[in-house]
């Protein structure tokens, strides 16, 4: 219970089979962050944001990683069991229509998955968010009311059905990468046509890798 911050983040890395450098990454640090914060106490102590996303990468409580007792108990709640991981859920949801204005991003609660099911489809819990679909311009491949996960990990730009922002705007559509210096935002439900846009009119932030939905 008393092993110190740098000790519990190197078991954990280790019982997890994942790197420093990867953590590093992951908190968007240099590769060498936290192994230096490992091995030579530099920095003194993570940041607070560097470590809420590790704790909720591990499942652990944050005050194992350094975080002052009210912080930890400020959280509040049950933590995920070693076994699960959970996933803040968005109070604004994503448009499948007209366009949601995006003045606000507030957690209103938590999707809990399987920690290995993420590790087999290559996710880090850190990086996603879930929220909910609004119209039915993707229709039949998200309808409206449909849970989606996005995942804001940073990546080259790819085909597939994503989350952007247009000014304040957030829609989810099918991109299409195959215009030079600009993408097609293309709705599955063809009653809708293409919008195209520049590349700087336009912030992709994440890609849609899982839905649910009601029956």
């Amino acid at each position: 219970e008393n092993t110190p911050p740098q000790q519990r983040l190197l078991d954990l890395s280790r019982e997890n089979a994942v790197s420093l450098s990867e953590l590093s990454r992951l908190i968007g640090r240099n590769s060498s962050y936290l192994q230096q914060f490992v091995r030579r106490g530099s920095p003194r102590k993570l940041e607070e944001s560097d470590r809420h996303i590790l704790a909720r990468f591990f499942g652990v409580d944050e005050s194992a990683l350094g975080a002052p007792e009210e912080i930890s108990s400020a959280a509040g709640g049950k933590k995920a069991p070693p076994e699960w991981a959970d996933v803040s859920r968005l109070e604004l949801g994503v448009s499948a229509g007209p366009g949601s204005v995006a003045f606000e991003e507030q957690t209103v609660g938590i999707l809990r998955f399987s920690r290995q099911w993420f590790r087999e489809q290559g996710l880090s819990p850190s990086m996603l968010s879930a929220v909910a679909v609004a119209g039915d311009s993707m229709e039949p491949t998200l309808r409206d009311g449909d849970e989606i996960l996005v995942d804001r990990t940073p990546g080259p730009l790819r085909d597939g059905v994503h989350v952007v922002r247009i000014d304040s705007t957030l829609l989810v559509k099918r991109l299409d990468t195959s215009l030079l210096g600009r993408l097609s935002l293309i709705s599955d439900n063809q009653s809708y046509g293409p919008i195209e846009v520049s590349l700087s009119e336009v912030e992709v932030v994440g890609k849609v890798v899982w839905k649910s939905g009601r029956m």
